[in-house]
């Protein structure tokens, strides 16, 4: 079955629409999926928070021949350390004070089917270890117990930081990257895949009308202009809650402007003239510019003018300006000139 086939009947019968885009780069990671659902090599799917991950981990497994066996999702950040060899491997009864009686294990659970390691970065130097035996043997041991065990599990794991500076810094074992990441895949930020931006709300608005039963069909060109400003720095998922949102608490049959709410957005540069547009992104570099070399000059006016090749009175008027005084910048207030000669 072709590629493109194999993705649809994904998306079709496992419910993973959310894998919306035509971005080269987003499209070249998620081509791999069918290629590589059907091979049981290590993956290491790297991408910041909400870009998708677990989606991608749930792909593999769905379309390869583990699909009828279950999907184990495990956050490792979100265990305790102390606890997280006991939820990975199991115990036995009696293996520690309160091991009343024995708990298999995730692996155990998952036996044939596809264990997600998410966060994997978190999890402890000590159970590295042992996952990295369990990779090369599938073989590991409970807690408490002497018996060697075994299971056949695929394992997919995940991270939102950069593994080799882990390894660098002693976090991370180098051997159990190289296990994992004989398949890297690496997903794209929202922000640098800013035509999958339109699509994708428009897929989310179509979920979420159906889903809260509101007749909600379209969304407006200014709408469209503000998530497009943003820098969506929580991604897919942050895309998604911000439509989602905006379906609940829309009253009409089109999504408004004002229906998107975004944190720490400002005015969205789309909805400025030209000319608006550069006149505001000129002061802002002014100020900038002139806060900068007070700071690098302790508030010396002279200096700093000189440095930014302007005279005295000219660097005073743009500090006028823009509303910018000396004593913020300078620790000898006492000798303070703050006038233009």
């Amino acid at each position: 079955m072709p590629d493109e086939e194999m993705v649809s009947l994904l998306k079709e019968t496992m419910g993973l629409e959310q894998i919306v885009g035509k971005d080269l780069a987003f499209l070249k990671e998620i081509n791999k999926i069918p290629l590589v659902a059907n091979c049981d090599a290590g993956v290491l799917i790297l991408g910041e928070t909400g870009t998708g991950k677990e989606l991608c981990a749930r792909a593999i497994h769905y379309l390869g021949p583990r699909s009828g066996k279950p999907f184990v999702p495990i956050n490792c950040g979100a265990i305790p350390t102390e606890l997280v060899e006991n939820e990975l491997f199991g115990h036995v009864k009696g293996a520690f004070t309160g091991a009343c009686k024995s708990y298999p294990g995730l692996i155990y659970e998952t036996d044939g089917g596809t264990l997600f390691l998410d966060e994997i970065d978190c999890l402890p130097l000590q159970a590295q270890v042992k996952l990295l035996r369990f990779l090369q043997d599938k073989e590991y041991r409970q807690l408490g117990s002497t018996n060697v065990n075994q299971a056949d599990v695929r394992v997919i794991a995940a991270s939102n930081l950069n593994l080799e500076k882990g390894i660098s810094e002693g976090k991370f074992r180098q051997d159990l990257f190289y296990r994992l990441n004989i398949i890297p895949l690496a997903l794209p930020p929202l922000r640098d895949r800013k035509g999958d931006i339109i699509p994708l709300a428009k897929h989310f608005l179509g979920k979420y009308a159906s889903e809260l039963k509101k007749p909600i069909k379209e969304i407006t060109l200014e709408a469209l202009q503000k998530l497009l400003a943003y820098d969506w720095p929580g991604n897919v998922r942050e895309l998604e809650n911000v439509v989602q949102r905006a379906v609940i608490f829309s009253h009409h049959a089109v999504i408004q402007g004002g229906h998107i709410t975004l944190p720490h957005a400002n005015r969205s540069p789309l909805e400025e003239t030209f000319q608006a547009q550069k006149a505001r992104v000129i002061a802002e570099f002014e100020k900038n510019y002139i806060q900068n070399l007070l700071r690098v000059h302790q508030g010396n006016i002279s200096q700093a003018a000189r440095f930014a090749q302007k005279n005295r009175r000219a660097f005073w008027e743009l500090m006028r300006k823009h509303e910018i005084y000396v004593p913020d910048f300078r620790s000898n207030i006492w000798n303070l000139d703050n006038h233009p000669s």
